[in-house]
């Protein structure tokens, strides 16, 4: 049995040294790192050998901690996330206090507010939002189990996590995008 006190104060402690945590999600499988770390985001692009002008998305704890990262969030959006039936990714126009190179040229990022209570637990003690992005090499298949994950990309990152694999879901989250004037657009089912 996983020791879940000590599973979230050593990802703190990842975290905080600015580490790659390879994780279950509240989705897929995940590498994170602290959201507000812009070497940690450059970390995870060059370990995924991804093009770091892709977007990568982040985690809040809940809708506190989501009005700290952006500028304006529109009324539509607490209604989307209160009633939607499966994880479900924003994605905001003028984020604040996060590192740039994580913000979308058009000035946006996708959050997601984690109904993962473990993950949940783990943000509100770290009190900072973390980067989540499959883990797989970038062109490979998303893994929906930890068995799936390339062993070559497990050696890569600073922790692996010992918290259960318990999401229903095994599909990455549905994304919308929330216009200036509350349009929604599907992105991603």
């Amino acid at each position: 049995m996983i020791d879940l006190k000590q599973e979230t104060e050593t990802f703190i402690k990842h975290l905080k040294r600015g580490g790659i945590i390879l994780y279950p999600t509240d989705t897929v499988w995940g590498l994170g790192c602290d959201a507000t770390n812009a070497d940690a985001i450059d970390k995870i692009n060059k370990l995924k050998k991804r093009n770091d002008t892709k977007s990568l998305i982040c985690l809040v704890s809940d809708f506190k901690m989501l009005q700290q990262y952006v500028e304006e969030v529109p009324e539509v959006a607490y209604d989307i996330l209160k009633y939607a039936n499966k994880p479900t990714t924003v994605i905001y126009d003028n984020p604040i206090r996060i590192a740039e190179n994580i913000i979308a040229p058009d000035n946006t990022l996708g959050i997601r507010v984690v109904r993962n209570p473990f993950l949940s637990k783990l943000l509100r003690k770290y009190k900072k939002p973390i980067v989540s992005t499959s883990a797989n090499f970038s062109g490979q298949t998303t893994p929906k189990s930890f068995k799936d994950i390339d062993p070559k990309l497990i050696e890569l990152v600073d922790y692996v996590s010992k918290a259960p694999e318990d999401s229903k879901f095994k599909n990455a989250s549905s994304i919308i995008k929330i216009g200036t004037d509350s349009s929604v657009k599907i992105i991603r089912k």
